[in-house]
């Protein structure tokens, strides 16, 4: 028993802050993540951003030239085009302001080829115009035509096209009015709809931002936006995507992530996290896609749950013998007038000293709230992440016994949790709403595996399949 339970009044692991990203994740808006050489980088308001080698740990140390505000990237071919707003925005009282694009063949400062181009003038406007020449986002869609919006809640929201051979905007092309009551604007494309993100609210007053990006679509690039309820976006209209959490305030400036099939990533920015002296951060969380609309989730928290098969429905559970618990039938005959008390449920104690010493296999079957059905999954803070989340540890709640990988890819479980790669676990959640689980090391094997059902009661390792049920779980709290 004394191998299977926490030691009472046993350390707690200390908890993640999952509100942020980690490291000194200190931006303002942000620019959309983008993958280079191995590293991710992103952008911000007044020069240079930020680098991540895991996408969770987050430095200084990107460089951007010109100043500015707000500026994206996107990758096209091997090149990276980036742009930016020089003032504008109602800075010093002015409206006037111009979107300049440039090229890199790399984001990594680093390198030799590291060279940005002489930037270009996309689009301008003037001190009495209604539409600011700032916050630039940029789209290629499926045919391979480039968009770039910009503006903010001083006027218009403006959609211009850009030429993607030269980063400049289309010869005779005309600015396009989209949408009013929002800035930091940034165009998606899916399954046939354009989606027009906007961060509407108030800007740049710390814990007291209002920021929230909200979202219309269309199928044209050119509109009309319109929202889950028919607004346009051009009348003010939008659904919202994400706004303030508990302790952080000012949801703006949103970028979109496909790590691969079936795993998004929004990034955005906070304006004040209350934990990090109400300082601007990057922040990404899961992208999901319901009923044909974008929303940010959460990262999973630190808690006691079940995890459940898509196939089936089946619980993953340790392979041990199966316990009765007390209580058996009670009918509807013998008498009627006994008093009515609450049952206990099994109880760890009542089971564990009969559960093997070593490594134990797990399997797949109906959910009865016993104890070897239940899982604790904890962030693991030293362990360093993946993009937008931390390494977590998995293990029977209320012991130490651990989710392993295994040689053969196969699952078992650990007696003790080590933090060994093999018992660390990155947790995604898909955009329908359901998690992968994929250990971060597997001995003896070099691919990405992910947990897989490949028959109703045995769990295995195999590759992540979006289109396959088997490779989905449902984590719930129990």
């Amino acid at each position: 028993m004394r191998k299977h339970l926490l030691l009472a009044g046993a350390a707690a692991l200390v908890c993640l802050s999952a509100a942020a990203q980690v490291g000194a994740p200190y931006i303002h808006d942000p620019s959309t993540i983008q993958f280079c050489d191995g590293k991710y980088y992103t952008f911000g308001t007044g020069g240079g951003g930020l680098i991540s080698a895991d996408g969770w740990v987050w430095e200084g140390g990107a460089v951007r030239p010109g100043g500015g505000a707000a500026p994206d990237v996107i990758r096209i071919g091997d090149r990276y085009l980036v742009g930016y707003s020089a003032t504008g925005g109602g800075l010093g009282g002015g409206h006037a302001g111009r979107i300049l694009t440039m090229w890199n063949k790399t984001l990594d400062p680093n390198s030799p080829d590291f060279a940005f181009s002489e930037p270009v003038e996309v689009a301008r406007s003037e001190e009495d115009e209604d539409c600011d020449a700032i916050d630039v986002g940029f789209l290629m869609d499926e045919s391979g035509r480039l968009y770039c919006t910009y503006g903010t809640y001083f006027g218009n929201i403006r959609m211009v096209e850009l030429d993607p051979a030269t980063g400049g905007r289309l010869k005779g092309n005309k600015a396009i009015d989209v949408a009013i009551d929002c800035e930091a604007s940034v165009m998606l494309y899916r399954d046939g709809w354009y989606y027009l993100l906007g961060t509407h609210g108030t800007c740049c007053d710390g814990v007291n931002s209002t920021y929230n990006i909200v979202v219309g679509r269309a199928k044209s690039a050119a509109g009309p936006f319109l929202d889950n309820v028919g607004r346009d976006m051009l009348r003010g209209g939008g659904k919202m995507v994400v706004a303030a959490e508990e302790r952080l305030f000012g949801a703006g400036h949103f970028g979109r992530y496909i790590v691969e099939e079936g795993v998004e990533k929004a990034s955005l920015h906070f304006e004040a996290d209350l934990d990090r002296s109400g300082r601007s951060v990057l922040a990404i969380r899961p992208l999901l896609w319901r009923d044909g609309w974008p929303e940010c989730g959460e990262l999973l928290k630190d808690g006691n749950y079940k995890i459940l098969s898509r196939r089936r429905g089946y619980a993953l559970e340790l392979t041990v013998d199966f316990v009765r618990a007390q209580g058996g039938m009670r009918g509807f005959w013998g008498r009627q007038d006994e008093p009515v008390k609450a049952l206990e449920g099994q109880k760890l104690e009542e089971v564990a000293a009969d559960w093997p010493e070593g490594e134990i296999a797990v399997r797949a079957n109906d959910y009865m709230a016993r104890p070897h059905q239940k899982w604790t999954i904890e962030a693991v803070p030293e362990a360093g992440g993946y993009l937008g989340g931390p390494y977590y540890k998995i293990v029977i709640e209320g012991t130490s016994r651990a989710l392993a990988a295994a040689e053969g890819a196969e699952l078992v479980t650990v007696p003790e949790f080590t933090g060994a790669d093999e018992q660390l676990w990155q947790v995604d959640l898909l955009i329908d709403g359901t998690y992968r689980l994929m250990p971060k090391a597997i001995p003896g094997c070099e691919e990405r595996l992910c947990l897989y059902s490949v028959a109703d009661s045995t769990p295995t390792l195999a590759k992540f399949d979006f289109g396959s049920d088997n490779a989905k779980w449902d984590i719930k709290l129990h």
